[in-house]
């Protein structure tokens, strides 16, 4: 097996100027939160260093969070992700299907044993198993746990494969959980020893995604977690502490219903059903949609979908957060 191209050398081979290529370092510093003078490190890091595999595997998904990471906006997806690290299996977005496809993915894991990214999308059905949810006749439960094995890093990308998420919703007819509970006996047994990262959200902000790898291929680690394992760097304020309504939370001024002159005027809508005070994720700070927006800035409610559970929360969406 050949040495990989650095993932600015695959860049530039696909028509990204150097210009470009120091874009996207100086806007994953940011979005990062790095000290002055770390895109310069991302440069050098991205610039000598092959690019990863990645092994994506979906158990019980939408294919929402590929979709979501489809619309990363620094660089596209086609220039960064497609083309810059190398996408060894990705039942969706891969060209080749059936037999062709599982042995593609069944070679990358062997030959980059020890040294791919892994990330699950999707919760995991545990009952019958793992049967609720099979590829190529073999259990996703099953395909999670043998990868997980190899892997350097593993993303759970999406609220289900993080936390159970939808799938897992009462009464969870697959006994479905997240890779975390998926893998917790292989952790335990020294098993699985790479770190497992939580970035949930239905879907997650794509750039957070793109942002994991990044920092991970700058300084050969993860960025500190909270306590359900997402990455702080992301995750460590509340929806709520940038919300662009927080200045009306905060003079006590809430909307009443939706089409209200209150609601029209920008006021909080924690009435209304927003857990943004209680939901931790970067959608207020980095947004959505090439950072146009994000849904309180369009006037509807955060509905906590980063948390765990968030689908059988007490009461429905639209009940207050407190």
């Amino acid at each position: 097996m050949g040495v990989r191209p650095s993932l600015y050398e695959e860049l530039r081979n696909q028509g990204v100027s150097r210009r470009g290529f120091l874009k996207f370092c100086g806007y994953m510093s940011s979005v990062l939160t790095l000290p002055v003078g770390s895109a310069e490190v991302i440069a050098q890091a991205l610039a000598s260093k092959p690019r990863p595999s990645v092994i994506w595997l979906s158990v019980q998904e939408c294919t929402g969070c590929s979709e979501s990471l489809l619309r990363s906006f620094e660089p596209t997806l086609e220039s960064l992700i497609l083309d810059s690290i190398s996408l060894d299996y990705h039942h969706v977005l891969q060209a080749a299907a059936g037999a062709a496809a599982e042995a593609a993915r069944d070679r990358a894991i062997e030959q980059n044993w020890g040294k791919y990214f892994l990330i699950v999308d999707g919760s995991i059905p545990g009952k019958d198993a793992g049967a609720r949810s099979t590829t190529g006749g073999k259990a996703g439960l099953s395909l999670v746990r043998n990868a997980a094995q190899g892997a350097a890093v593993i993303a759970s990308v999406g609220t289900c494969a993080a936390f159970g998420g939808i799938g897992a919703a009462a009464p969870n007819p697959s006994g479905a959980f997240g890779a975390a509970d998926a893998l917790g006996d292989l952790v335990a047994a020294g098993k699985v020893t790479a770190p497992i990262v939580n970035i949930p959200g239905c879907p997650p902000v794509p750039e957070v995604i793109t942002g994991l790898v990044t920092y991970y291929l700058t300084y050969g680690s993860i960025p500190a977690l909270d306590d359900l394992r997402r990455p702080k760097i992301f995750f460590g304020k509340t929806v709520h502490d940038n919300c662009t309504r927080l200045p009306f939370f905060e003079r006590q001024q809430f909307a009443r219903s939706f089409d209200d002159e209150g609601a029209r005027k920008g006021w909080c809508l924690k009435d209304l059903g927003c857990k943004g005070p209680l939901t931790f994720n970067a959608c207020t700070t980095i947004k959505w949609n090439q950072g146009t927006s994000f849904p309180m800035y369009s006037g509807h409610g955060c509905l906590g979908c980063a948390q765990p559970s968030f689908w059988d929360r007490p009461g429905g969406f639209y009940t207050k957060p407190f």
